[in-house]
């Protein structure tokens, strides 16, 4: 009889003390920071979680929509955070967060670019002042020790259930 593998020990995260960790605070100074996440349990959840600074209280934004692709989710996810950001805080410069590559691809493609290229998008976000503050948007890993994306993680599963 064959014997079982154990299964691997849990994995323990250690969240970072501020919203974002250690390494990437200077990078960000004097920005707002932004966390945007989605989930798909029941039905569609978006979170958008904004600092003031690294060490400021989070505020917290989440939209209830219907279920759809994981990578358009995403991409409705970091679209409401960038429409808040505005409403919260008017003229600051932002650094817009994102654990999935294809959202901060297409979002650093738009700025780039312009909404022209990405017609799809243009749909989504038809207001061209998307990207009239001093924006910078941002892929960082998920499930990892990033206190901010960890929050918007569990935000847009809250939303979604």
């Amino acid at each position: 009889m064959a014997r079982r593998k154990k299964k691997p020990p849990p994995r323990i995260i250690h969240l970072s003390p501020g919203a974002l960790p250690t390494r990437l605070v200077a990078d960000t100074a004097g920005r707002c920071l932004v966390f945007s996440d989605a989930s798909c349990l029941r039905q569609g959840g978006l979170a958008a979680v904004f600092y003031a600074s690294d060490a400021a209280a989070p505020q917290v934004v989440t939209r209830r929509v219907a279920a759809a692709g994981s990578n358009q989710l995403e991409l409705h996810a970091a679209l409401l955070a960038l429409e808040q950001a505005a409403l919260l805080f008017p003229g600051m410069p932002l650094a817009l967060f994102s654990d999935n590559r294809d959202t901060v691809d297409r979002l650093n493609r738009a700025k780039m670019l312009g909404l022209a290229q990405d017609p799809e998008l243009a749909r989504l976000q038809p207001a061209t002042g998307m990207f009239t503050v001093d924006t910078e948007i941002r892929w960082i890993p998920g499930h990892g020790s990033c206190r901010g994306n960890a929050e918007a993680d569990r935000q847009a599963r809250q939303a979604a259930s």
